[in-house]
């Protein structure tokens, strides 16, 4: 009785020993010549559909797939996009990532990810590890890295997108927003609201260097209204909701009189309020709370809370957008700045 395998060898006349079907066989099968395979499986342009159907159904009947990694054994990149971002344990990288997928499909090529919590020191590493997979394109979070990351990225031959702050020069593509200006409009919303002794809480032990530069903007901004310095607090943990449920407590300890505190996002602002509501604090009466990013359940809570919405979805889709065009040989444009909106919500 024959098995599976020896059927399958028998239909496509595989050698003894290399039951893997490849891409003469898929060719065979769908009745086309190799060339014509070959170009369907790359996703490349200019296919017709009767083609791209035929081979497609080939290559599902024999289980083949496409072995990406002997392109870049031949000096040749891979098909896959390098992501790299801080997390993915609340929700504000997920549209980001789910933005990057969305301008993705349709095209031959696929994110791989890489986390860093945070660290500029396990992006270089996480980023040495990607690059050994000769992906096509490289998609990171920031402005800040190490010397030894900058250097892999301007060695690298495909186009690089610096996501989520426009307030730098980039190695060479940049989408995302104005961290300063953001820092600057949340400020000015609470100054204009009567708001005079004014706080900041952060995480992360201040390795997000985005919120740090809202943070910086945010004190600035203060100062320059004659008002009280920024009383600042900084958790050495990751953002989360018990994070902001204690350090909203810690603040008020340094500064009983505060009036108002900034989050440097929605988790940690949302962690605070609930704090607040247990302890009977009225919000804003007792304390004005704010954070960042505009999470959708900041809208379906009461009060709703005060944030400025950012366009991670489209951060991401625009990322992905941008280095497609520059694989296809279109001009590096700007840094794309996209717009912020603050949302005045019940808790300030």
């Amino acid at each position: 009785m024959l098995t599976r395998i020896h059927r399958l060898q028998l239909e496509l006349a595989v050698p003894d020993g290399d039951s893997r079907p490849t891409l003469k066989h898929v060719a065979a099968r769908a009745g086309v010549s190799l060339i014509s395979a070959s170009r369907v499986m790359r996703g490349a342009a200019h296919v017709s559909a009767d083609l791209r159907q035929k081979v497609e159904a080939a290559a599902s009947e024999l289980g083949y797939s496409r072995n990406r990694i002997a392109g870049s054994l031949r000096g040749q990149s891979s098909d896959l996009i390098a992501v790299i971002v801080p997390s993915m344990s609340n929700h504000v990288f997920p549209p980001i990532v789910d933005g990057i997928d969305a301008a993705l499909q349709g095209s031959r090529f696929r994110p791989v990810l890489g986390m860093t919590g945070y660290d500029i020191g396990t992006e270089e590493t996480i980023l040495r590890d990607l690059l050994s997979w000769t992906p096509s394109a490289v998609i990171l979070s920031g402005a800040e890295h190490t010397e030894g990351t900058r250097k892999l990225l301007m060695r690298h031959s495909g186009p690089v997108v610096e996501m989520l702050d426009t307030d730098m020069v980039p190695i060479d593509l940049a989408v995302g927003i104005s961290q300063r200006a953001a820092g600057e409009m949340m400020a000015t919303h609470l100054i204009a609201r009567g708001y005079r002794r004014i706080g900041f809480v952060g995480a992360w032990g201040g390795r997000d260097m985005r919120a740090a530069k809202r943070l910086a903007a945010l004190a600035a901004t203060i100062e320059s209204n004659g008002l009280p310095p920024l009383v600042q607090h900084i958790a050495t943990e990751p953002s989360s909701l018990p994070v902001g449920a204690e350090a909203v407590g810690v603040l008020r300890a340094m500064a009983p009189d505060l009036d108002a505190v900034v989050f440097a996002n929605d988790d940690l602002a949302l962690g605070a309020l609930f704090a607040c509501q247990s302890a009977g604090l009225s919000v804003p009466g007792d304390l004005a709370l704010a954070g960042f990013n505009g999470l959708d359940m900041c809208q379906v809570i009461a009060p709703r809370l005060t944030t400025i919405q950012t366009p991670r979805f489209e951060i991401g889709r625009t990322a992905g957008r941008l280095l497609l065009a520059n694989l296809e040989g279109e001009t590096r444009p700007p840094p794309a700045t996209l717009p912020l909106r603050l949302i005045e919500g019940e808790t300030t």
